[in-house]
C-alpha cells in the first residue's frame, strides 16, 4: 500500500469548496491525484467542465506538486500559470472551506480548517499560501515517538504505524553525533582493578598530572562529539566533592582536597565544544544506605548535584548493575523518579542505557546487529496510557537488556502492544578492560580495528560509545592517543569524498530530487515510490571507479522504513550483477563487499514499510 492524494472540487453559485482527503499509505507522485467535475484525469488534465463564467475546461486550476511535504515545501498550487486569469476566476468567491481529513482508525489525525472571506477576491497566490501553511503542519501530526497497537489493527495497519514512529529531538541529536567517548577513571585506576570493593582508602586516589583538557582535545580531534565521565563507579568513590559522603576527592591529597574531576572535565568539554555526559553508578558498594529506601533519596541528591552544578549535560548514563552493598542487601532502584529529575533539570539530555531514550545494543564487542531496527516493541505501555498521555512523555521503569538478532522485524511488531523509537548504543573499550592497566598497552585497538568497529556500530544504525581510560597520571596514554589519531585519519581518508559525487542519478517516480542522494547533505532527501514492490535508483559515474563500501542513510526524521536492499554493478557485457545485500538501514548503514570496478551502479530496494526517504547514497573504497 502507498499514499494517495485525492482532490475533489465542486462548484456552487458563489462558493467553491475544496476538500483534500489525505489517505495513508501513499501512491507514487505520477499517479492520478485529481478528481473533479466530469471525467477524472491526471496532474495536467482539465478537471472542470462547466458553462458560463465558470467555464475553465481548458485550464488547470488545481495542481499538486512534489517535494518534501514535511519540510514546509509548497504542495498545493491554485490558479495555473496565468495568475491574473486565475484571480478573475476566483473573484466571486465568498467562502472557502479547506478540510484535511485523515482516518483516525489508521492511527493519525482528523483536522479541519475553515476560512471565510466575505465579498473579496482571492488570488491564486493567497490560496496557495494559506494551504501550504496548513498542510505541512497537519501532515507532521502523523509522526509520533511511540504508538499503541490495537487488537483490531490489521497487519498492514501495524506496519503503517511502525513506519510513522520517529525519534524525539534529543534522540535525533544523539544519533547524529555518531561517536561518543566513555572515560572510565576513578579508584580502580589506582588499585589496578575493574570492580572496586568500596573499602579502599580514599587517599589511594592520587593523579600526578591530571589534564582533562588533554582528554577532551584528543577525543574531539578524533571525531568524538560527546564525552561521558564515570563520576561514580560501583565502588562508590565520587570524582566530585559531593556533600553526601566523604568517600570522594574531598578526602584525598589531590589538589589539596580541593580538586573536582567532574568540574575539570565539564569545563574542558564546554571549552572544546563537545557534549558532556555523566555516568552515576546505581550500585554503590561503599554506602551503608544501599539496600534501603533512603538510598534512593541519597542517589537523587547526588544526581541533582551533577545536573545543577556543571552546566549543560548531554547524556546521563545508567547501567543495570545491582549487586550487594556493604550490608549484604540489594537495592530496588527508583528509576522513574530518577528520570523525572533528569527531565526537569536537563530536559535535552538523553538517558541511556537503562533509560527511556537509548538502549544497550546487547554486547560490549562494538558490533551491532546486521538487522538493527530503532522502532521496537516495548510492552511496558498500555494502549490506554498512550491515548491518555499522547501529548506528553510517559516515563516507566526500564525493560532491561533487549537481546536477539532481529528485535523489530515484522514478526516482532505483529505481537506488540506498543512500538517506540528506541535506538541502540554500541559500547566497547579501546583496551581489554574499562579502566587503565599498564599491562594492556600492547592490546590497545589499532586504527584498523577501530575502523572495523565503526563499520559494525555506526554502520549498523547505532552510536559508537568508545571507552578511552586515562592512566594513573590522569592523562590519556601515548599509545591510545596514537591509535585515536590514526583512526581519525583512516576514517577521513576513506569517507572524504564519495565516488558517486558528480554521478548522473536516474530515479523512478518519487518525491524530491535524485541528486539529493549524492550532495553530502543529510537534510536533503529523495523518497522513491515503491511501485510494484521495489524501487530502483541508478548511478553513472563520469569514469570507471573501484568501490568496496556502500553507505546508505535514511532520513530518520520521517521514520525507518527499508527492510531489504541490494547493490548491483553493470559488467562489461551490459549485464547487472549483485555485489552487496542488506536488510535495515536507519540512520546509517555501511556494507563492505569485494572491490568492484564499474561506471554503472544501481540500488534496488526490494522491501520497505512504506516509501523510504533516503538522505544519502555513497560508494567508497577501502
Amino acid at each position: 500500500m502507498r499514499e494517495r492524494f485525492f482532490v475533489c472540487a465542486e462548484k456552487g453559485l458563489h462558493t467553491i469548496r475544496i476538500i483534500l482527503l489525505l489517505c495513508i499509505p501513499t501512491d507514487d507522485a505520477n499517479r492520478k491525484i485529481l478528481r473533479g467535475g466530469g471525467k477524472a484525469s491526471g496532474l495536467r488534465r482539465k478537471i472542470f467542465r462547466d458553462s458560463g463564467k465558470y467555464k475553465i475546461a481548458n485550464r488547470k486550476i488545481l495542481r499538486v506538486s512534489g517535494g518534501d511535504i514535511i519540510a514546509n515545501q509548497k504542495i498545493l498550487r491554485i490558479g495555473g500559470k496565468d495568475e491574473s486569469a486565475g484571480r478573475a476566476d476566483w473573484r466571486k468567491l465568498i467562502n472557502l472551506v479547506a478540510a484535511i481529513h485523515y482516518s483516525p482508525d489508521r492511527g493519525a489525525f482528523r483536522m479541519k480548517f475553515h476560512i471565510t472571506f466575505s465579498r473579496i477576491s482571492l488570488s491564486a497566490g493567497v490560496a496557495t499560501a494559506l494551504l501550504s501553511l496548513m498542510l505541512p503542519t497537519a501532515l507532521r501530526a502523523q509522526y509520533t515517538n511511540k504508538v499503541a497497537i490495537l487488537p483490531t489493527d490489521s497487519p498492514d495497519e501495524i506496519v503503517g504505524k511502525a513506519a510513522r514512529v520517529v525519534p524525539s529531538e534529543r534522540q535525533l541529536r544523539w544519533q547524529r553525533q555518531e561517536l561518543t567517548a566513555f572515560v572510565h577513571f576513578g579508584m580502580n585506576t589506582f588499585t589496578d582493578s575493574e570492580w572496586g570493593s568500596g573499602r579502599d582508602s580514599a587517599g589511594t586516589f592520587l593523579p600526578t598530572d591530571l589534564d582533562a583538557r588533554q582528554w577532551v582535545r584528543e577525543l574531539r580531534r578524533a571525531g568524538f562529539r560527546s564525552v561521558i565521565l564515570t563520576c561514580k563507579h560501583h565502588d562508590g568513590f565520587c570524582l566530585w566533592p559531593t556533600a553526601y559522603t566523604d568517600y570522594s576527592v574531598r578526602s584525598t591529597a589531590w589538589r589539596g582536597g580541593k580538586g573536582d574531576v567532574v568540574r575539570e572535565v565539564s569545563d574542558a568539554c564546554h571549552k572544546e565544544g563537545v557534549g558532556f555526559g555523566v555516568y552515576l553508578s546505581p550500585w554503590d558498594r561503599h554506602s551503608p544506605l544501599y539496600g534501603t529506601e533512603a538510598y534512593n533519596d541519597f542517589f537523587v541528591a547526588q544526581l541533582r548535584e551533577l545536573l545543577t552544578n556543571y552546566g549543560k549535560v548531554s547524556e546521563v548514563w545508567f547501567d543495570g548493575a545491582c549487586g550487594e552493598g556493604p550490608n549484604g542487601k540489594k537495592q530496588r532502584y527508583d528509576f522513574v523518579r530518577w528520570y523525572q529529575v533528569i527531565r526537569s533539570l536537563q530536559p535535552d539530555a538523553v538517558i541511556a542505557v537503562m533509560g527511556p531514550d537509548v538502549r544497550w545494543v546487547g554486547t560490549e564487542s562494538g558490533r551491532g546487529r546486521e538487522t538493527e531496527w530503532s522502532v521496537v516493541p516495548i510492552d511496558r505501555f498500555s494502549p490506554d496510557d498512550i491515548a491518555r498521555d499522547s501529548q506528553q512523555e510517559v516515563l516507566t521503569a526500564p525493560v532491561g537488556d533487549i537481546r536477539g538478532e532481529d528485535i523489530g522485524g515484522r514478526d516482532k511488531i505483529m505481537k506488540a502492544h506498543t512500538l517506540v523509537w528506541y535506538p541502540a548504543e554500541t559500547d566497547v573499550s579501546i583496551r581489554p578492560g574499562w579502566f587503565y592497566h599498564r599491562q594492556d598497552d600492547a592490546a590497545s585497538k589499532t586504527p584498523a580495528q577501530l575502523l572495523d568497529i565503526y563499520f559494525t556500530s555506526v554502520g549498523r544504525n547505532g552510536v559508537l560509545l568508545l571507552n578511552v581510560p586515562p592512566d594513573t597520571r590522569g592523562r590519556l596514554s601515548d599509545v591510545d592517543i596514537r591509535h585515536l589519531r590514526g583512526f581519525a585519519a583512516l576514517r577521513d581518508s576513506v569517507f572524504r569524498r564519495s565516488l558517486l559525487r558528480g554521478a548522473r542519478v536516474v530515479t523512478g517516480p518519487g518525491l524530491g530530487k535524485g541528486r539529493s542522494l549524492t550532495d553530502g547533505r543529510y537534510e536533503s532527501s529523495f523518497s522513491p515510490a515503491m511501485g510494484g514492490g521495489e524501487a530502483v535508483i541508478s548511478f553513472t559515474t563520469p569514469a570507471a571507479v573501484t568501490a568496496s563500501l556502500l553507505m546508505l542513510q535514511e532520513d530518520i526524521r520521517k521514520g525507518q522504513h527499508i527492510e531489504e536492499f541490494r547493490l548491483e554493478a553493470k559488467d562489461a557485457d551490459g549485464s547487472w550483477r549483485s555485489i552487496a545485500r542488506g536488510t535495515t538501514v536507519g540512520y546509517k548503514r555501511i556494507i563492505r563487499f569485494p572491490a568492484v570496478t564499474a561506471r554503472d551502479f544501481r540500488l534496488v530496494i526490494t522491501a520497505s514499510r512504506t516509501d523510504p526517504v533516503l538522505s544519502e547514497v555513497g560508494l567508497y573504497n577501502y
